[in-house]
């Protein structure tokens, strides 16, 4: 039993960012995927839209990590909050989590444009494990791969968004009721939901009126250790097409490129080529975002 845990708790590292020992799913396009990183993002645009999001990592490797999540979101006509919610869905070999997630946000003034989000979220969150994917040589006891095993998680987070026309930072708190995932009947859960945090932050220099140069980090991980940062460069023009680099530490290299039609409908792509051990075994990740901008209602 403790071989197929360790198998298991495996799993559950590879399905999130680059062996940190992170337990959720990350993004390359991780601009372009604000509001499911920080629910502070809900009242931030003028504007309702849908985004989603399609991650397929390691590709090549044997039952590799897939992602896909889509969200909506956006304020309230009259006053200075939003909402919205998203849906997602993760898989890893014989484990896979999907959840919903609802979000809240209320932003005040602070000075010229500048201005401070704040938001929450609550979340259930349906955590499986298949047996009859796990492989037999690897399973001491044979009952285990006719078992399938359910948990239901409820969670919450927490996040900060400051933000002006030539910048952003934003700041948000992930998994705060720390639940155990239990697999099968094993009491004492094979591993505690640790709290992720979640910094991230850009500035926007405008060359001319065609031309915008955006760098921007993400910093990530658990609470209070473990975190990785990502580091991207992205070049825009006419508001229509971008491309960019990015790395993230000890993980992968990316390139990424897009395309806005009448600034409402959205394409992006984004391609890691990975630096790490694991990069021997796969071809890399692939990350397509899709997104629409509806008409502005403030």
């Amino acid at each position: 039993m403790r071989r197929v845990i360790l198998i298991i708790w495996f799993t559950i590292i590879a399905g999130s960012a680059a062996l940190q020992a992170q337990q959720m799913p990350h993004y390359t396009q991780y601009m372009f995927n604000d509001f499911v990183i920080n629910p502070a993002i809900a009242g931030v645009y003028d504007y309702y839209q849908i985004r989603t999001n399609h991650r397929f990592q390691w590709v090549g490797l044997l039952d590799p990590p897939m992602t896909n999540s889509i969200a909506f979101y956006g304020p309230h006509a009259n006053l200075d909050m939003g909402y919205g919610g998203y849906v997602y869905h993760d898989v890893t070999g014989p484990t896979s989590r999907t959840g919903v997630t609802g979000s809240y946000a209320y932003n005040i003034a602070i000075s010229g444009d500048m201005r401070l989000s704040m938001g929450l979220y609550a979340s259930v969150m349906q955590y499986r494990i298949d047996g009859t994917q796990l492989n037999p040589a690897d399973v001491s006891d044979p009952a285990i791969l006719n078992m399938v095993s359910t948990s239901y998680l409820p969670d919450a987070g927490i996040g900060l968004y400051l933000y002006a026309e030539k910048f952003y930072a934003g700041l948000s708190l992930a998994q705060l009721l720390n639940n155990n995932i239990k697999i099968f009947d094993d009491k004492d859960g094979v591993n505690r939901l640790k709290t992720h945090i979640n910094l991230t932050g850009a500035y926007r220099f405008w060359l001319d009126q065609d031309w915008l140069i955006e760098p921007s980090i993400m910093i990530k991980g658990t609470v209070p250790q473990q975190l990785s940062f990502d580091i991207t460069a992205r070049v825009e023009w006419q508001r229509t097409l971008w491309g960019g680099f990015s790395y993230r530490n000890k993980d992968a290299v990316a390139i990424m490129v897009g395309y806005s039609f009448d600034e409402s409908l959205f394409f992006g792509y984004a391609y890691d080529i990975g630096i790490s051990e694991l990069s021997k075994y796969n071809t890399g990740s692939h990350e397509i975002m899709i997104g629409y901008r509806f008409n502005d209602i403030k």
